[in-house]
C-alpha cells in the first residue's frame, strides 16, 4: 500500500499502476526505460460526481479509466467521444501525458492501492462537479495536493445545479476548500462567488514570465465567459495567490476568472466557467457549444498551459 506521506512525484511505480490499466501511453512508457516514464506526466480527469448531467458531457472519453481503449492513437478530437476530448487528444499527441477517468461509481482516494489512486497521478482535473465530495474524498484531494500533487478546479455559474440535488459547483469547491480535515482556513487563498455572469471575454494579465499564459501551448490572450463566476483572491491567507484573467473591468482581488496558488508542496488552478473547456462535441443527446476554439478567446492555449504547469 502506498503510504500517505509520499508525494506523488516520488512514486516509481507509475508504469505499473497504469499497465492495470492497460493503456497505450504506459505501454509507451513501460517499453522507454525508467528515463521516459519518468518524465510521463500522469492526468486523472474525474468523472465520479455527475460531470455528464444533464447536458454536461465532461469527459475526455466513453472509454473509462482507459480512453485509449476507444482509439489509442487519436488523430484528432472526434476519436474519442466527450466535450473534453479535445483536451485529452491535445495532451495525448504529445506522448508526454498518460491520462485516465474516474468512473461514475468510484470514489477519489490518497494512499491506496486501486490504479486510480491519487498516489498515482501528478493531476487532477476536477471538471464542475455536481455531487459533493464525501469527507474522506476531500481529505484525499486536500492531502495529495499538499503533498505535491497538481490540482484544476473548473466551476461553473451559480445555480448551475445539474442533477438537481440541490448543490452546484461553486457550493461543492466552496465546501472543499472550507470544510475538510486538512485546511479549512483558506488553504488556497481563494473563494468563489456566487455569480451567474452570462457573457464577456476576460483578459489575460501582462506577465511575460507567467508559465501559464505563456507556456509550450501557446499564448493565453483572453478566456470566455458563457454563463460562469469569478472568485475573490485573499493574498492575506495565502500569498501565493495569483489572478491570471480577470473579468472586464476587475483586477487585483476581484473579478478574477483564472487562478493559481499554492498549498504545501502542490499547485492550484481555478477557472470560473466549464464553457471554455467544451469542444463542442460530445455523447449523443447533448446540447453542447464550442468554447475551446472559440475564436475570440485562447482556451485550448490556457487548458494546455495549466495542464502542463500543474503537472511538471
Amino acid at each position: 500500500m502506498l503510504g500517505l506521506g509520499k508525494s506523488p512525484r516520488r512514486f516509481t511505480t507509475a508504469v505499473t499502476v497504469f499497465g492495470l490499466l492497460a493503456t497505450g501511453a504506459a505501454v509507451q512508457a513501460a517499453t522507454a526505460g525508467p528515463a521516459a516514464a519518468a518524465t510521463t506526466h500522469r492526468v486523472l480527469f474525474d468523472n465520479a460526481h455527475a460531470e455528464t448531467a444533464g447536458n454536461a458531457d465532461w469527459i475526455v472519453s466513453t472509454s473509462q479509466p482507459d480512453p485509449t481503449g476507444e482509439d489509442s492513437s487519436p488523430s484528432g478530437e472526434a476519436d474519442w467521444t466527450g466535450a473534453l476530448s479535445s483536451w485529452g487528444v491535445a495532451l495525448q499527441q504529445t506522448g508526454d501525458y498518460a491520462l485516465a477517468t474516474l468512473p461514475s461509481g468510484a470514489g477519489l482516494t490518497y494512499g491506496g492501492s486501486s490504479a486510480t489512486d491519487l498516489s498515482n497521478f501528478d493531476t487532477l482535473v476536477l471538471p464542475e462537479p455536481n455531487t459533493l465530495f464525501t469527507t474522506a474524498e476531500k481529505t484525499a484531494i486536500m492531502t495529495f495536493v499538499k503533498n505535491g500533487g497538481g490540482l484544476f478546479m473548473i466551476s461553473d455559474h451559480t445555480g448551475a445545479d445539474r442533477n438537481n440535488d440541490g448543490e452546484d459547483a461553486v457550493e461543492i469547491l466552496n465546501d472543499l476548500m472550507t470544510n475538510n480535515s486538512v485546511d479549512s482556513t483558506d488553504p488556497f487563498g481563494l473563494s468563489i462567488d456566487s455569480l451567474s455572469i452570462s457573457s464577456g471575454y476576460p483578459a489575460a494579465i501582462s506577465d511575460s514570465t507567467d508559465p501559464v499564459l505563456h507556456g509550450s501551448f501557446g499564448t493565453v490572450t483572453k478566456s470566455l465567459i458563457a454563463s460562469g463566476t469569478t472568485a475573490t483572491l485573499k493574498p492575506a491567507d495565502n500569498s501565493a495567490v495569483k489572478g491570471l484573467l480577470y473579468r472586464g473591468g476587475y483586477s487585483g482581488t476581484t473579478g478574477a476568472f483564472f487562478a493559481t496558488s499554492t498549498f504545501g508542496s502542490g499547485k492550484i488552478a481555478f477557472w470560473g466557467d466549464s464553457s471554455p473547456i467544451d469542444d463542442g462535441t460530445g455523447q449523443s443527446g447533448n446540447t453542447l457549444y464550442d468554447g475551446w476554439n472559440d475564436t475570440g478567446a485562447t482556451n485550448a492555449a490556457l487548458a494546455l498551459n495549466a495542464t502542463a504547469w500543474l503537472s511538471s
